[in-house]
């Protein structure tokens, strides 16, 4: 698991763990979700894994392109 370094400072995100194919997103209130290949798209499965490395932005994109495509 990897902490979010939250460099905007109003992140909800809290950590995350990158998979091959997916990434697990945990938030504030302790539920993770995973966004995947099958449920997000490969496109923005690795944006989000850019996003998490880089420490900002990845609540955003969230919200914006994929917000209810994880797993079930």
């Amino acid at each position: 698991m990897n902490i979010y370094q939250n460099l905007g400072g109003n992140s909800s995100v809290v950590a995350y763990v990158m998979q091959p194919d997916a990434i697990d997103v945990l938030f504030r209130g302790g539920k993770w979700y995973r966004y995947s290949y099958k449920s997000a798209g490969c496109h923005n499965v690795e944006a989000m894994k850019s996003l998490a490395v880089q420490g900002r932005g990845l609540c955003s994109y969230i919200h914006q392109h994929v917000k209810y495509n994880y797993e079930p």
